[in-house]
């Protein structure tokens, strides 16, 4: 006999978020405008199903943009590039196509702001991450990075009245508070965003989450290991004391995991197609689930359009000849 929840409950918000989607499409138009192969700058989202059907597009995925051919067409991922990757960029003679999340871009913009008036700067986000790199690349001698509120007591700055924050976009809601708090204790005289910098997606899935492990025994969070909002959203299922697993696809799931389980939870990380979702919801059908709903706790509809590089090349294939 194999497990067979009673019921399924689908999070949403769940999946793609309008910067994830931007980026993917940018890819496939470039693709559909100039041919194979367009090269990528790292991964165009932390998802392995969406990089690898971009492979077979013809899509060429590169560590750095010194990789890239002279003359050649590169993609900059959703998470966004310091300034010197477009000089390399230039340098190499390479047309360029910047499908960094307008709202990666934002903490770019306040990066430079910040920077320009003299303050430390405290980037809240995890070493390593391509967004950080981004990010720190704007003002590096002005970026301090921390990653927890242990690090905001370690903190030596120049000026302790010229502090400001900012952070990366796909961290946990609760925790950056918990950050930020800390550092309001340390700096009073603090300053940040006029906005949030965690974007509206990354809080609406992890708010959607919330509710979603109130009322299940097992979440599962269908996302790649490096997608950071992904993990997170295991985190908060986990903080609500239900069971919570990253996986890939459905093939990953383990039959310990379903044991005794009524009802299963599941979402999708902001990179993670919906035929994901679709299978796995697929793969519990066939083992005898009939009772599948969605638990809606907030509504999106935000679109970002594409890069302007794209729109006008769209534009110019759509005028009618001799126009």
């Amino acid at each position: 006999m194999v497990s067979a929840p009673e019921k399924l409950l689908l999070a949403a918000p769940r999946g793609y978020c309008a910067g994830v989607d931007r980026a993917v499409q940018t890819v496939e138009r470039a693709l559909d405008l100039y041919g194979a192969p367009v090269y990528v700058r790292k991964e165009i989202v932390h998802n392995k199903h969406v990089v690898a059907k971009l492979r077979e597009r013809g899509a060429i995925f590169v560590d750095q943009e010194t990789e890239v051919p002279e003359g050649e067409t590169v993609v900059f991922s959703a998470h966004g590039v310091a300034p010197a990757v477009h000089a390399n960029a230039g340098e190499r003679a390479l047309r360029t196509i910047d499908a960094t999340c307008p709202l990666v871009t934002k903490v770019h913009v306040e990066a430079k702001k910040f920077a320009a008036q003299g303050y430390t700067i405290v980037l809240i986000g995890h070493e390593g991450h391509e967004e950080v790199e981004g990010t720190m690349g704007e003002a590096p001698e002005h970026i301090v990075l921390i990653e927890t509120e242990d690090d905001v007591e370690r903190l030596e700055v120049e000026d302790p009245d010229r502090v400001a924050y900012i952070s990366q976009t796909t961290l946990s809601v609760d925790e950056t508070n918990a950050i930020i708090l800390r550092l309001r204790e340390r700096f009073p005289k603090i300053t940040g965003p006029r906005t949030d910098d965690i974007c509206y997606a990354t809080t609406n899935r992890q708010a959607a989450v919330r509710q979603l492990a109130r009322e299940c025994d097992l979440v599962l969070v269908i996302g790649s290991r490096n997608s950071s909002n992904s993990n997170r959203l295991v985190e908060v299922a986990r903080d609500l004391g239900a069971d919570s697993y990253l996986i890939d696809n459905e093939a990953q799931v383990r039959e310990e995991w379903l044991d005794g389980k009524r009802v299963v939870g599941i979402t999708s990380g902001a990179s993670a197609p919906e035929e994901l979702v679709e299978r796995l919801v697929g793969f519990f059908r066939e083992r005898g689930t009939t009772d599948v709903s969605e638990l809606e706790v907030v509504r999106e509809d935000v679109r970002f359009m594409l890069p302007k590089e794209i729109r006008k090349e769209l534009a110019a294939v759509a005028e009618p000849a001799g126009s």
